[in-house]
């Protein structure tokens, strides 16, 4: 008599494959706070810092922790060249672009200078920093780039306009990207949180002050002044939007935009279906 064994599950290859993962700007907030996180789960991370005071503080900070072995720490500034091309040697499995500016006032009267500065480090540098990592990916048929975009991708804020202009952006780059490399095995994400009171929200609402004077703009004082104290109440726990990174960026399927807290979805999608019914003389009545 022959007995058939049942087949087993393979709990191998239900647990997820531990990845090797980057992540730019990755010295402080939600980047910092994700890369040990990731290491945690036993992720390789390469935790690439702005700065090299960054990464001895970072360094400092994992000395003996059980995860210390996970980490590795690059010093990378996206817009040097030199440090770029040193980040190029890795292989990874996944890309996480974190690195950001902001720069807040009103747009009719901000130096464009400053907007500039915001568009090279959010949106063409971004890009250019991971179209060798791209093609590093098609060659090998697999990998995958998360883009950390913001609710502000998705709206519009009073004097946030180039932070905003910045990430409206990336949400296209992001899109295209994704339909041209999905066919050839390549995944592509953004994630959009919400406020997190990580300190970079209060101190991008702080750069109007370096050039802003009521005595020669024409923009009032205190409707500015009014938008910043409105963000810095309504920040929520950043360890609530990391553990949520934590848990997208390893994962191979999921939704191509992940807006959290979850509740702000429906804020962007309620925003984007009302300026459709905005006349030219109407004013937004969610904006004041």
């Amino acid at each position: 008599m022959i007995f058939i064994l049942p087949l087993l599950p393979n709990f191998k290859e239900k647990t997820m494959k531990k990845k090797k993962i980057m992540i730019t700007g990755a010295g402080s907030g939600l980047g910092k706070g994700t890369a040990i996180g990731l290491a945690k789960e036993g992720h390789t991370v390469i935790a690439a810092t702005h700065t090299w005071e960054q990464m001895s503080r970072f360094i400092e900070e994992t000395k003996d922790k059980e995860y210390e072995e996970n980490l590795e720490f690059i010093k990378l500034d996206i817009l040097d060249m030199m440090d770029c091309e040193k980040a190029w040697e890795y292989d990874i499995d996944i890309l996480v672009n974190n690195a950001g500016i902001g720069h807040t006032g009103p747009i009719a009267e901000i130096p464009v200078g400053l907007i500039r500065e915001v568009m090279e480090t959010n949106v063409f540098s971004t890009l250019e920093f991971s179209q060798p990592i791209i093609r590093n990916m098609v060659e090998k048929g697999k990998g995958k780039i998360v883009f950390l975009s913001s609710i502000a991708g998705l709206a519009t804020h009073p004097f946030l306009g180039p932070y905003n202009a910045s990430k409206h952006a990336l949400e296209v780059i992001a899109q295209c990207l994704r339909d041209e490399l999905q066919p050839i095995g390549i995944t592509v994400a953004t994630i959009n949180p919400g406020p997190f009171e990580t300190g970079f929200n209060d101190r991008m609402y702080d750069t109007y002050k370096q050039w802003f004077d009521s005595d020669l703009h024409f923009t009032p004082k205190k409707p500015i002044e009014k938008a910043a104290k409105k963000m810095a109440e309504n920040q929520f726990d950043p360890q609530e939007m990391i553990a949520k990174m934590v848990e997208i960026i390893p994962q191979d399927k999921h939704l191509f935009r992940t807006v959290f807290p979850k509740d702000m979805a429906n804020d962007c999608q309620e925003y984007q279906e009302r300026q459709y019914g905005i006349k030219t003389d109407t004013v937004d009545k969610s904006k004041k």
